[in-house]
């Protein structure tokens, strides 16, 4: 009982303890690894070409219609409502895959699984808007932790009940079910943060603008506490003008508008991050193809109605080997600023013979080992871009980045997705899905790799000690390489 009283008291401990409970058990998801073959089998009894060309292209489009809405509406509503809400469809996705039958109620299925993935932005921001600076790096792996075990453990999981229990698709669908309720009723737990990163109260705003035309952007006084700064102490928001809240008068409004404008124009007036952030939709657009359709292409290679099927084991080696490969970036003594954007191009081609290697293969266990040298290339690149990216950022910068990146990625998913997969336009099979998917990975690689070429070309031959870990100010970038 003291330590819980403790916990609670703490000033990060608590909220990450939560979240990252949240985040374990809203991501062991048993049953995920096996939604194609529960789909085309014969509980929904839906064809691949179907679920292929018709039922996963609504998932994109809902998505990007979703995603910038829920990405304003989480900083305005203070990042707990969207996570209780995530929480809450998670639910209602799981109650569709177990009772709800026909095509109609999996047409619904999709769109509320877009509600999931864009609220992932709450779940990923909440943290920073709660506890000090200073533990944001220790919260981060803590979070990011928690979701990769429960992935792997609800993926490995899976994989025991078909494989050894040999469990029905059904009752593994009740089982995540139940865990995503779990989750739920966890979120409730969480803290409400007192603070906003556009949506501030009036005073507030004015103060943030101010101190980034002096130059001053993202920057936090060391002593500055949570409470202090977010001025909870009083349990209330700040009243602006006519008695009425700060965060929602005209004038805040506008004020956050202004603020969303200049954190946008700071954040793409770099060339090289814009070159990362470039990278990071063009090959996110091309990994959701992949991870979307993959389950396809096994079922295409060896049937699951008449075989064996490995899909939560091989995910759940992805997760390790994924999480290994980013995990090492850490300890990678490299100057990224020089070699960064060559090792985008060679391992965008590594990652495009491994997609190649899927669509061609015969063999269910080569397109499986092509599966985990892709994902393993996507997290190791990802893992870089993101340093990259919010090491030279405030966080409201970079949050709004990480919202506009996935938002072009996802464009571009929606067009290729209305090109090549919608039975409306070309409808193709899956293998040739799959050889357009390796040609656009070739295409990012060969974009990379003359421009890696030439930027390591002409660094300064000075630039060859490993870069300083320390994080830079948005500001420093601008000046050094402002257009």
């Amino acid at each position: 009982m003291d330590c819980w009283a403790k916990l609670k008291l703490s000033s990060w401990a608590y909220p990450t303890a939560v979240l990252s409970l949240y985040g374990f058990f809203a991501n062991c998801r048993v049953a995920e690894p096996f939604l194609t073959p529960y789909l085309i089998g014969p509980h929904k009894n839906i064809s691949a070409e179907v679920v292929t060309n018709y039922l996963f292209p609504i998932w994109t489009y809902s998505y990007l219609a979703f995603l910038f809405p829920v990405f304003l509406l989480t900083d305005f509503m203070r990042h707990k409502p969207v996570i209780v809400t995530q929480g809450l469809f998670l639910i209602t996705n799981y109650v569709l895959l177990c009772f709800a039958p026909g095509l109609p109620a999996m047409i619904f299925l999709q769109i509320n699984y877009a509600v999931v993935t864009s609220t992932e932005v709450a779940y990923f921001s909440y943290i920073y808007s709660i506890i000090p600076s200073e533990n944001y790096q220790r919260a981060t792996g803590y979070l990011r932790s928690a979701m990769l075990a429960g992935y792997t453990f609800g993926a490995s999981l899976g994989q025991v009940l078909v494989s050894i229990a040999e469990m029905d698709y059904f009752y593994i669908n009740a089982i995540s079910l139940g865990i995503v309720s779990m989750a739920f009723f966890i979120s409730l737990w969480l803290p409400m943060p007192q603070r906003r990163m556009f949506f501030k109260g009036k005073k507030d705003a004015d103060m943030r603008l101010q101190s980034q035309q002096e130059g001053l952007w993202g920057a936090h006084r060391p002593e500055e506490t949570v409470m202090e700064r977010d001025g909870a102490g009083s349990g209330k928001e700040e009243m602006g003008h006519n008695g009425n809240p700060g965060w929602c008068s005209r004038e805040s409004v506008a004020a956050a508008g202004h603020l969303l404008w200049q954190s946008f124009r700071e954040s793409y007036s770099s060339r090289h991050l814009i070159y990362w952030s470039l990278w990071w939709a063009l090959a996110t657009a091309g990994y959701n193809q992949v991870f979307n359709y993959i389950q396809l292409m096994w079922d295409h290679i060896e049937p699951s109605a008449t075989s064996s099927i490995y899909n939560g084991g091989v995910e759940a080696v992805c997760s390790l080997v994924g999480s290994a490969a980013a995990f090492s970036v850490g300890y990678i003594k490299v100057t990224w600023a020089v070699w960064g954007e060559l090792a985008l191009g060679l391992f965008s081609a590594i990652a495009a013979g491994s997609v190649f290697l899927m669509a061609l293969t015969s063999s269910i266990w080569a397109c499986y080992v092509g599966y985990v040298i892709f994902k393993s290339c996507y997290m190791f690149l990802i893992t870089i871009t993101t340093f990259q990216i919010a090491s030279k950022l405030s966080m409201e910068c970079y949050a709004l980045m990480f919202g506009i990146n996935t938002f072009v990625a996802l464009s571009l998913q929606a067009i290729i997705t209305v090109i090549v997969v919608d039975e409306a336009a070309l409808g193709l099979d899956i293998v040739t899905q799959f050889i357009i998917y390796g040609s656009y990975y070739s295409a990012i690689s060969l974009l990379f790799l003359i421009r890696g070429t030439y930027t390591a070309c002409i660094s300064h031959p000075t630039a060859t000690q490993p870069e300083d870990k320390g994080q830079k100010s948005s500001v420093e970038v601008i000046d050094a390489e402002h257009f």
